[in-house]
């Protein structure tokens, strides 16, 4: 009698906050530096969202180690839907990689709001490379073990991750160059010190314009509209390497109130609803699917998990 009752106030207690909520601003937090693709977005986002819940979204930038910092922030805040977290892979990889070691558990600890959108990559290398395909750059590294090597903006990220994978699939033997960043990771890759990275398709059309870079392959699923001559990596001998693209989702500490979940996952599928939010998205290179339910949130964070593990046995990934 004492357990129906509790649980009768606690449902009275959800319902009562979720109906004045929210009462005062909301942390949007960020776990890498303003002005990337994911920053940006969050801040698209968070504009769209102080609108519809008429109290202000803040974005909060927490970097470091990868966006641990911002994830344990987040994990330690009250389940109150005052503070959320902008996901991406390094989510649940910094989480792969740590195993037993791991400060958060990226199911368990977090309360799915829904998935945001989608970052594709472009394998990218200088103009004047000598290989002008997926398969010339595998079959460079298979003549010569180590010699061939690509960028990426820190150990465990999606440029990192998504070499790691054509590595393994290939069954090459390839050099790591991470930096601190994308950007001077790209300038190492267009001044040839680097024989390729992937990177977002944010800024590269440019690039590619002005002949400092060309584009091997996209990893969407078609080819991309901004680079119709570029194969996919299923046309370069790689198929399924679409289902490996980064996820951006938005997620709240555990145990913050399914009304409140809900009112927040409504929020920002209103915002992915809007043309004017989708075509900055598009601007960005994002793929937008109008977001997700909380519960298929959390279903797709379980497959992402599982994909990752196995990216990260098959190349050798270790933590830094």
């Amino acid at each position: 009698m004492k357990r129906i009752c509790l649980l009768v106030l606690l449902l009275f207690v959800n319902t009562a906050m979720a109906q004045v909520y929210p009462a005062k601003p909301i942390r949007l937090v960020v776990g890498f530096a303003a002005g990337g693709p994911t920053d940006v977005i969050a801040r698209i986002i968070a504009q769209d969202m102080t609108g519809t819940l008429g109290q202000t979204v803040l974005v909060e930038n927490k970097t470091g180690a990868n966006a641990m910092i911002a994830t344990q922030d987040v994990k330690r805040a009250a389940p109150d839907g005052y503070t959320l977290l902008m996901t991406t892979l390094s989510h649940n990889v910094n989480a792969i990689l740590l195993a037993d070691k791991k400060p958060y558990d990226p199911i368990q600890d977090f309360a799915p709001v829904t998935l945001v959108c989608f970052l594709p990559l472009v394998m990218v290398t200088k103009a004047d490379a000598p290989f002008n395909s997926v398969q010339e750059v595998v079959s460079a590294a298979k003549a010569k073990p180590g010699e061939i090597s690509y960028a990426s903006a820190g150990n465990g990220g999606s440029a990192h991750l998504a070499a790691a994978l054509v590595e393994a699939l290939s069954k090459t033997k390839m050099t790591h160059v991470p930096f601190r960043g994308n950007a001077p990771a790209l300038t190492e890759v267009m001044a040839g010190r680097v024989s390729f990275m992937f990177y977002p398709m944010v800024g590269i059309a440019d690039h590619v314009a002005q002949k400092r870079l060309k584009v091997l392959a996209s990893s969407t699923e078609q080819r991309h509209p901004d680079y119709p001559n570029a194969p996919t990596m299923a046309e370069s001998g790689f198929p399924g390497f679409e289902q490996y693209t980064q996820g951006l989702g938005i997620v709240a500490p555990a145990g913050t109130p399914t009304p409140i979940v809900n009112r927040l996952n409504e929020a920002v599928r209103g915002s992915l609803a809007k043309a004017d939010t989708r075509d900055k998205f598009k601007t960005l290179g994002a793929v937008t699917e109008g977001g997700s339910t909380p519960a298929h949130f959390r279903s797709w964070l379980v497959g992402d998990r599982e994909r990752w593990e196995r990216v990260i046995k098959a190349a050798g990934v270790k933590a830094e």
